[in-house]
């Protein structure tokens, strides 16, 4: 029996899309649609951008097509919480201070996610300004755990742990100062990893305590959980406490004794 687009891990989905098994449009419409079926009962996305995913799958298929080389993450479906910045999505940190901010500048994470050729669907529900560990301090909505819609997702990037757990998201990027990452992965069965301090970019994180914020994955396993890591992780010059680590793979550390 053929694999749904929607349980597919990362390189299972990039092998049937480097082979013209699937198209990136496809994966990029069945993400959409599932977001269209769950997202009103969940409500982790503040803000899903259907036209720019749809256009940025677009470009892929037609690399593809054309024998061009894509990024390592390319027709990837994935979604950004909301206090990381976007130059063409809002980003609001989950306050009405910030309602219908846009950046002037991108995260260095948007800019590598880009390069890479992912698509990201969105941006995702937080407690405001990340200070809280139930998301239900946001302005705009409360997330609920797929998992049972009475309880919590966790926080503060309870609507990144959300929108993995319920297959909206292949991935998602959250933020992590004391647990905020860690924590709503464990609430809604999914991981979440806050990376070693300097090992990925900071810039364009809106700062909750900087000496202690991190960006961090989530994922449905751990292979996914590495291979985003090691797209993500490298020295970053606009970042003063980012640091120059030798680089690792971390796919291969995963079958180490």
């Amino acid at each position: 029996m053929k694999m749904k687009i929607i349980d597919m891990d990362i390189m299972t989905m990039r092998k049937a899309l480097l082979s013209k098994e699937i198209s990136s449009v496809e994966i990029t419409k069945e993400y959409l649609s599932r977001i269209n079926e769950k997202d009103r009962d969940i409500s982790a996305y503040l803000y899903v951008d259907n036209i720019k995913a749809l256009e940025k799958s677009e470009r892929i298929d037609k690399k593809i097509s054309e024998g061009l080389d894509v990024g390592v993450l390319a027709g990837i479906p994935m979604a950004l919480k909301d206090n990381i910045c976007t130059v063409d999505m809002p980003t609001t940190c989950g306050s009405r201070m910030l309602e219908k901010y846009k950046s002037p500048f991108n995260a260095s994470v948007v800019e590598t996610l880009s390069d890479a050729d992912a698509v990201v669907l969105g941006k995702l529900n937080m407690d405001e300004f990340a200070m809280g560990s139930t998301t239900e301090n946001s302005y705009y909505q409360n997330t609920k755990n797929p998992h049972d819609l009475s309880r919590v997702p966790g926080g503060s990037s309870g609507g990144s742990a959300a929108a993995v757990a319920s297959k909206q998201a292949l991935f998602a990027l959250g933020s992590d100062t004391g647990g905020s990452i860690r924590q709503p992965a464990s609430f809604c069965g999914v991981l979440g990893l806050k990376p070693t301090y300097g090992r990925i970019s900071r810039y364009g994180l809106i700062a909750f305590a900087s000496s202690l914020d991190q960006i961090g994955p989530f994922a449905r396993n751990t292979s996914d959980l590495a291979y985003v890591m090691n797209v993500l992780c490298g020295f970053d010059e606009k970042d003063s406490t980012s640091v120059k680590m030798e680089d690792e793979n971390f796919i291969e550390s995963l079958d180490r004794d």
